[in-house]
């Protein structure tokens, strides 16, 4: 998966933080979005909790662009 696969949002966010995906960060994606159980196996500094969080992050910004904060369900 790619950064390509993000909200815009997100992917601006993170275009404007990080020069670019570590491979940690684009083997893990994939997995991680289809919520299986993933172990990302790589050096401190790798991006291996940026890798979990951002496709979480992803999900938050896609659900409140679809349902806009404090309206109700």
């Amino acid at each position: 998966m790619s950064l390509s696969q993000f909200h815009p949002i997100v992917q601006a966010w993170f275009r404007s933080r990080f020069e670019s995906p570590t491979a940690a960060q684009i083997e893990g994606w994939e997995a991680i979005a289809q919520g299986r159980h993933t172990l990302i196996a790589a050096p401190t500094g790798s991006g291996k909790t940026l890798a979990a969080f951002l496709t979480c992050l992803d999900g938050l910004v896609r659900a409140g662009r679809r349902r806009p904060a404090g309206r109700p369900k």
